[in-house]
């Protein structure tokens, strides 16, 4: 364990933004794996009350084909393939996209980055990033969700076993979305601030140095 410390450490070293989005795309692996198991788990519990009957579809954005309304958030009532799922997909969904980045912030923040930036800005920042991209994933997932369950659980028949391949294919899309997009956003707002004590440290030189002139 050891050596292998050194030797990451001896490659961080000589390539920190390597290093860096290596670590990212561990960790980022490690949240696919916890919402892989977390969402279809608090969807199969929301899909047994009365919430998948109770529509969710706000911020219509014009119609799509045929004349239907496009909603961002678009889950009609019943469940899939033939309802969009309802309020119980949209909560599943979700609850499973805040635990895994508030779990990914603090990682990726401490591990990764070993940011020592203000801790509030930085979340105050990811918040915005967080919400900006949630609204983005759900006009992508407009697109797809439908098509995707509808290829598991009819095209090929596959039933119930059918959705929880779709659970998890959409779950993936999510995740690459997220990748791509968190990582240059936390190269912003990570920072790596020196110490004070380092700059009081240089002060200190600098007075010495310009006593020694005069």
């Amino acid at each position: 364990m050891t050596t292998i410390r050194a030797v990451w450490n001896r490659f961080a070293d000589r390539r920190p933004g390597l290093a860096q989005l290596v670590m990212f795309s561990l960790l980022s692996t490690g949240m696919t794996v916890l919402q892989l198991i977390l969402m279809p788990a608090i969807k199969w519990a929301f899909g047994r009350t009365s919430l998948v009957d109770t529509a969710f579809q706000v911020f219509q954005v014009g119609d799509a084909a045929g004349g239907t309304p496009f909603y961002v958030f678009d889950y009609a009532a019943g469940a899939l393939p033939l309802g969009g799922g309802g309020l119980a997909y949209f909560l599943a969904v979700q609850i499973t996209l805040l635990v895994a980045q508030v779990i990914n912030f603090f990682l990726q923040r401490s591990i990764t980055f070993k940011s020592t930036s203000n801790v509030w800005w930085a979340a105050f920042w990811y918040t915005v990033a967080y919400v900006v991209i949630s609204f983005g994933a759900a006009v992508l997932q407009a697109f797809y969700k439908e098509p995707v369950y509808t290829l598991f659980m009819e095209t090929w028949g596959l039933g119930a076993s059918g959705e929880a391949l779709a659970d998890v294919a959409t779950m993936l899309i999510n995740a690459c979305v997220s990748f791509w997009v968190f990582f240059p956003i936390f190269k912003l707002i990570f920072k790596q601030e020196p110490a004070v004590e380092d700059a009081t440290e240089e002060v200190d030189v600098l007075e010495r140095g310009e006593a020694a002139v005069r």
